[in-house]
């Protein structure tokens, strides 16, 4: 399969992942995220280990990475996400992500939103290295849940 194969669009593949660990920087994730403590005016940074799958018409296999967040003071975080995919054959996808993720207003869930690249040496998954995807999904983080769907751009 090449990249060229690839729709403007096509849906690659769901990522499902949860929290596994934080590392916090002076203010807790937790405190933050409930209200019990508010940013300091400079923000803060919490690297959000991650761990799940994807799966789709296009990828499949299990996902472990680290998001070097930053939350802003508004509340507004971006992302900085540095992972690997394994697929189900073995091989290996270094996965680049980056975006904002925030409130969604009434509901514990807040929207995500990224842009994803790919590299690999694989010839069986060569055509991800010219890719660029985008995704749109939750989190909750109370749970430490995610959701994203990602699709060709």
């Amino acid at each position: 399969m090449g990249a060229s194969e690839i729709r403007i669009g096509e849906f690659l593949y769901e990522a499902t992942a949860k929290f596994t660990d934080v590392v916090e920087y002076g203010v807790s994730l937790e405190a933050v995220l409930s209200g019990a403590v508010s940013l300091p005016p400079s923000g803060a940074r919490f690297d959000v280990h991650l761990k799940g799958s994807v799966r789709g018409p296009k990828l499949n296999g299990k996902f472990v990475g680290v998001d070097y967040l930053s939350m802003r003071a508004d509340g507004r975080a971006h992302l900085h996400i540095h992972a690997q995919i394994t697929t189900e054959d073995g091989q290996n996808i270094a996965f680049f992500a980056d975006g904002v993720v925030f409130p969604q207003e009434g509901s514990p869930f807040w929207q995500l939103r990224e842009n994803v690249s790919f590299l690999t040496g694989s010839p069986a998954y060569a055509w991800v290295n010219t890719l660029q995807g985008w995704g749109l999904g939750t989190v909750n983080p109370s749970t430490g849940d995610i959701a994203v769907k990602i699709h060709a751009s």
